[in-house]
């Protein structure tokens, strides 16, 4: 029998737009992930915000535009990085332009999962529902995994 997105899709954390980005932060950090899935009030994937757009946001932007001084800020004072988050949001750590996120019904093959994750270029695919409520995610790691028997 083939193997389906709802066979190996993982429960993934989710959280809404609204959600201040410092809570986010700590989920990242908590969980390990490379990025949080956003979802609507109702469970729908929206987009993904990438760990890296947390610490953009974050960085004072001399760091970000010249490495040499941020070698300047030793660690014990990185915490205060963190407080430029401030009370944003989720939704204002977000860029612009917000990534589409992929998103695969639980019916799909891996080979769909596969192609799709390569031709979007983002690392995780949410699946969901006929509701597209979401399920659970697939990551690039735990496809592969699958896909080579491991």
């Amino acid at each position: 029998m083939a193997m389906r997105a709802g066979d190996i899709a993982a429960p993934m954390s989710t959280v809404a737009e609204d959600l201040p980005a410092r809570e986010a932060a700590r989920v990242l950090a908590a969980q390990n992930l490379p990025g949080l899935i956003v979802v609507d009030a109702r469970g729908r994937p929206l987009t993904v915000l990438a760990g890296t757009q947390v610490l953009r946001m974050a960085l004072p932007s001399y760091c970000q535009d010249d490495p040499a001084l941020a070698r300047v800020i030793d660690e014990a004072a990185a915490d205060v990085i963190l407080r430029g988050i401030g009370e944003r949001t989720v939704a204002d750590l977000l860029p612009r332009n917000r990534p589409e996120l992929p998103v695969v019904r639980t019916d799909a093959t891996m080979l769909e999962v596969a192609s799709l994750m390569a031709r979007s270029g983002v690392p995780l695919v949410a699946v969901v529902d006929e509701q597209r409520v979401m399920t659970g995610a697939i990551t690039l790691d735990g496809l592969l995994d699958r896909m080579l028997g491991t």
